[in-house]
């Protein structure tokens, strides 16, 4: 049996059970591909993240990415929540900090408490497909016309994206996620007035399909999009999780570097696990 410590902790919130949890075991050498995969199957959540000693110069510590499915080269609420566990455990040099996982070299960095990620690079971008766009419309129970403007927004995981003009109209959406099936879908609205500038929900349209409580893969590419097309500024708050009872917050900007995805991280469990 091997002991290592662990962490679960709630991303993109500043206050418990509020963002989207993530499961860390820390100092994971010794456990293979099996345990890992086993573990993350065990705790169900939509990460489990195994931190590990970096195996390329310049990074700072490696991350392996686990769902309860297989392993991922790169997810964003991981990447914000293993980097929080891994700074607990120590001080970084600098305000960036260089996470190693199956994708490359990812930086983040830190201001004041709360972190951020550089957003990857989009693998595809341009009009989404006319009759997939309305497919689109049928399976999410809108009008055509409801669509104010649609992309693909695949840095990865395959996110198809489309805006709609009403916060409300998004927060009542009852996907048809067979309908939907096999789409990774983000769907964005404005927020006039209110607490964040945008409101997002990010649905994961297989058998039999669920809602991501708050997604940065999914941020990142809407903002590399929203902001390329003008439908939003170069510095924004969104909000996800509302339609689940949560409460997440994104951070979003762009710089001479790019667009970086930030976000608060609290911790809620701390212990060991024996595997």
């Amino acid at each position: 049996m091997i002991t290592r410590r662990f962490f679960q902790v709630d991303v993109f919130s500043d206050q418990a059970l509020a963002g989207n949890p993530l499961a860390v075991v820390v100092d994971a050498d010794g456990l293979d591909d099996a345990q890992m995969a086993a573990f993350a199957r065990w705790t169900n959540l939509s990460e489990t993240t195994f931190l590990l000693p970096p195996t390329t110069a310049g990074a700072d510590y490696r991350v392996r990415i686990f769902t309860p499915g297989g392993e991922l080269p790169f997810a964003g609420h991981p990447t914000l929540g293993s980097c929080h566990v891994w700074l607990a455990g120590g001080t970084a040099a600098s305000e960036f900090i260089v996470q190693q996982c199956a994708v490359g070299l990812v930086r983040i960095r830190r201001d004041g408490c709360r972190l951020a990620f550089a957003a990857p690079p989009l693998q595809r971008t341009g009009p989404v497909e006319v009759h997939l766009l309305e497919r689109i419309a049928t399976g999410l129970g809108l009008p055509s016309t409801a669509i104010r403007a649609s992309q693909w927004v695949d840095n990865g995981p395959g996110w198809v994206a489309v805006m709609v003009d009403d916060r409300k109209q998004l927060l009542a959406l009852q996907p048809d996620h067979a309908a939907l099936d096999g789409l990774k879908l983000g769907v964005v609205a404005p927020w006039p007035g209110g607490a964040a500038q945008f409101e997002v929900r990010a649905f994961v349209c297989a058998s039999p399909g669920y809602e991501d409580p708050v997604t940065g893969s999914l941020n990142a590419s809407l903002a590399q999009w929203m902001m390329d097309a003008d439908l939003a500024p170069s510095r924004y708050i969104a909000s996800q999780g509302t339609a689940m009872g949560r409460a997440g917050r994104v951070y979003l900007e762009r710089d001479e570097d790019g667009v970086w995805v930030g976000g608060d991280v609290t911790t809620v469990i701390e212990g060991v696990v024996r595997l």
